[in-house]
């Protein structure tokens, strides 16, 4: 079949090349994302392969499928970007990876926790200009702390329990509870523990309706005074003009970030020889108890590896009418 990529990067091609060596398909790569400008590009390919930060609305699917395009391939998890009804309207079938590895975020996750707690960025950059003083360094053991894990499916469960590994008590949130997560030594919390209990929150839900700006002005009133927040999830989960506030209060003890609301803008490219004029996020970065990463937590060998593989395999299910795998629908 014919793919056009979008938002292609130099290893979504290496990776994608090699899980489609056997399958034959013919792979053409866009450096543009998928939006309503450059929707024109996709005309005369069956599928369609976007990213996190591609435009899938209404107007964008409609383009396709007047197009050709029967097939939408996510190689990620989240689809918020999606208009899932209107893609069912149109006949689009839309797929996605629902799985590749937790670990990766997992991980990625407890480096971000590690590095805000213990300064590791500060140190980074004093000990380059032979500054060796430890005025300022100083955190806290995460031997005793509690930490509340906000979405407890495959990335919540193994950052919880990598978390129990260093001895942390481990709360839970989720729509859905998990006996898997219950298993592990960790609970669930009671109503209004996470905030008055938690020394770190980690975020791991989905974006959706109801998980949009589920950490807003509110819920950090009721953090416990000093908490980290760690989100490596999905930028909208955050009111980020409401976390500046509780920053510069001191509310907030330090916020580690992989993804941003309005990262579309930003994340994936190089702009160190521009100005950003994001406002809201250079104010983020000027505080020093802030680290933001450029939404890379999936970003392993491994994962890399999964995500293509599942792209290629599910285009190969649809081009054999076999049953999608890996299907969404609107609810």
């Amino acid at each position: 079949m014919k793919i056009a990529v979008f938002s292609a990067k130099r290893y979504d091609r290496e990776f994608l090349n090699a899980a489609n060596a056997s399958a034959g398909h013919q792979l053409r790569y866009f450096d543009e994302p998928l939006d309503r400008e450059s929707v024109g590009l996709a005309a005369g390919y069956d599928v369609v392969c976007i990213f996190v930060n591609d435009q899938a609305d209404a107007e964008v699917l409609q383009a396709l499928a007047a197009g050709g395009t029967r097939l939408v391939a996510l190689r990620c998890t989240g689809f918020n970007n999606v208009d899932l009804k209107a893609a069912g309207q149109l006949g689009l079938k839309v797929v996605r990876v629902v799985s590749y590895s937790p670990h990766s975020v997992a991980e990625h996750a407890v480096a971000l926790l590690l590095a805000i707690n213990r300064k590791i960025h500060r140190a980074y950059n004093r000990t380059r200009d032979s500054n060796f003083a430890l005025d300022g360094l100083m955190g806290f053991d995460l031997h005793g702390k509690t930490v509340a894990v906000v979405g407890t499916g495959k990335i919540g469960y193994v950052f919880a329990q990598i978390m129990l590994g260093f001895g942390c008590e481990v709360i839970g949130y989720d729509k859905y509870p998990s006996d898997a997560f219950k298993a592990l030594g960790a609970r669930y919390a009671e109503h209004g523990e996470i905030g008055a209990r938690a020394d770190i929150v980690s975020l791991h839900c989905p974006l959706t309706p109801e998980t949009h700006h589920i950490i807003n002005a509110d819920t950090l009133a009721r953090a416990k005074r000093g908490a980290l927040l760690i989100n490596t999830s999905r930028g909208g989960l955050i009111d980020t003009e409401a976390v500046i506030q509780a920053l510069k209060s001191g509310q907030l003890g330090g916020l580690a970030l992989d993804v941003y609301e309005q990262e579309a803008d930003l994340f994936f490219r190089d702009l160190s020889s521009t100005i950003i004029t994001d406002d809201v996020f250079q104010r983020l970065l000027s505080f020093p108890n802030v680290i933001v990463t450029g939404h890379q937590a999936f970003f392993t060998q491994e994962a890399i590896t999964t995500i293509c593989e599942t792209t290629i395999n599910s285009v190969t299910q649809f081009a054999k009418g076999l049953p999608l795998t890996d299907e969404i629908k609107a609810v």
